[in-house]
């Protein structure tokens, strides 16, 4: 099926179907189809160029680098692309007034929390379930294909890349307490017991906050809904990411041995860009806000990766939790299409999803965006080594399989995460008795539910 597809899209693009119900281009004369050997069709009348606002994920940022892309794709299509670079500042502003005044992009590149619980579930973008076919699901990680799709069955988003988020601890601090035998630093695991053993040691040698569980905002939240979730198996949302389920007494079991570990401290004035800052210059001995980002360069200075600004050591963990299997948060991100009305430039646009994310030169687009990919092959091109040149990335591959479900497509994403932060704040500022943080859990986790 999928060879027939790309056969229809690439050489002719005869009776291609739009989305959402829009009629077929209309498809070139039989005696006018180009031959098998031939170059790939032009892209069908109107739909010469389209456009793609990417979020800055990775090297997709950068203009030298996906002008590469593009050119390669404009060289094999015909179709030109015209890019718009976003930040994370004032993007979601820029893509929210183009959709008012009717002016969106083709193509964005971002995450499913805004690609399909929010444009795609207000009804601005285009169901894309046709481009996935029996091998593509076999093919894409099960948590990055679930979240492409909306509770409906319609896609609205095909992923490219995936990571997962995980802890940094300072090496050297460990070994030099004695902490190190409670780590496996081949596999990155270790238990919920483990990891309180390691925070006591370290406490006791270095003295002072060991790891912060931060809250004066949502910056890195993930860590800590991460840490929490997995220390005893507490859950965050259910399974139907319909509600929030914080209020799980594992999850109160959990705050409530942090707020009582010695070491561990509640910070309502730092964010995870501030812990971040701490672990770098040897204050914390830990951070819970880690990925392959900061992993590879976790300071934007020159001490190297995987170093701290003394040159400290620093080793990617998996979160704690009871037999030592972790359920990561992740990051997925791909592309989408915003229904504008026109079928050329919708098929047109898939054409070049299918491009990047499912084919021979999907190894490109991924090593562009310093991610993992999200799925193990592209139409018989194998993904699995596209990091093997690079020690770290290829040992980072470790953490993959742990990726747990993304529930960040939850109803009320916002509100639930301000509501996050605002708990752990109560939390920290109670007297750490088991009936104030079931107190605290219960107004917060409502407050999400009922935003």
């Amino acid at each position: 099926m999928k060879k027939i597809l790309a056969l229809v899209m690439a050489l002719c693009m005869i009776f291609a179907l739009a989305a959402c119900g829009q009629q077929a281009a209309p498809a070139p004369a039989a005696n006018d189809a180009p031959a098998a050997e031939a170059p790939a069709a032009e892209a069908p009348a109107g739909a010469t160029e389209i456009s793609l606002w990417t979020y800055p994920i990775g090297k997709w940022g950068d203009e030298a680098t996906v002008k590469a892309l593009t050119d390669a794709f404009t060289a094999e299509t015909g179709i030109a692309v015209k890019v718009e670079y976003l930040t994370y500042a004032d993007g979601d502003d820029k893509v929210n007034t183009a959709i008012t005044a009717k002016q969106a992009p083709d193509l964005v590149m971002e995450g499913p929390e805004r690609l399909v619980s929010n444009w795609g579930a207000n009804g601005y973008m285009v169901d894309i379930s046709d481009l996935f076919d029996d091998t593509d699901k076999s093919e894409i990680n099960a948590a990055a294909l679930a979240a492409c799709f909306a509770p409906n069955g319609a896609a609205y988003e095909y992923p490219l890349v995936m990571t997962a988020h995980c802890m940094g601890i300072n090496y050297n601090a460990f070994v030099e307490a004695g902490a190190d035998q409670y780590i496996n630093k081949d596999t990155h695991t270790w238990t919920t017991e483990q990891f309180f053993q390691a925070v006591q040691a370290l406490y006791d040698h270095f003295g002072g906050t060991v790891g912060a569980v931060y809250c004066t905002g949502q910056g890195g939240d993930q860590g800590t809904r991460a840490l929490v979730n997995n220390l005893y198996g507490g859950t965050f949302t259910n399974d139907e990411h319909t509600a929030y389920t914080w209020d799980d007494p594992l999850n109160i079991k959990a705050l409530k041995a942090l707020y009582d570990q010695d070491g561990i401290d509640f910070d309502a004035s730092i964010v995870g860009g501030d812990e971040i800052a701490n672990f770098y210059n040897g204050i914390f001995k830990m951070a819970f806000c880690w990925n392959i980002a900061q992993q590879l360069n976790p300071n934007s200075a020159d001490t190297g990766a995987g170093l701290t600004l003394n040159g400290d050591e620093i080793v990617f963990m998996a979160f704690p939790s009871e037999d030592g299997t972790a359920k990561l948060q992740g990051g997925i991100w791909g592309f989408g299409i915003f229904d504008n009305g026109d079928p050329a430039r919708i098929d047109a646009a898939k054409q070049f999803i299918k491009y990047m994310c499912d084919s021979e030169h999907t190894v490109d687009a991924v090593r562009a965006s310093n991610f993992f990919a999200a799925r193990s092959a592209a139409e018989g091109t194998d993904l699995s080594g596209v990091w093997a040149d690079n020690e770290i990335m290829n040992e980072y591959t470790k953490l993959m399989p742990m990726l747990g479900d993304y529930y960040q497509v939850t109803t009320n994403w916002a509100g639930a995460r301000a509501a996050w932060w605002n708990m752990l704040q109560q939390v920290g500022g109670s007297d750490g008795s088991e009936a104030a943080i079931s107190a605290a859990v219960a107004d917060f986790c409502g407050q999400a539910n009922n935003g």
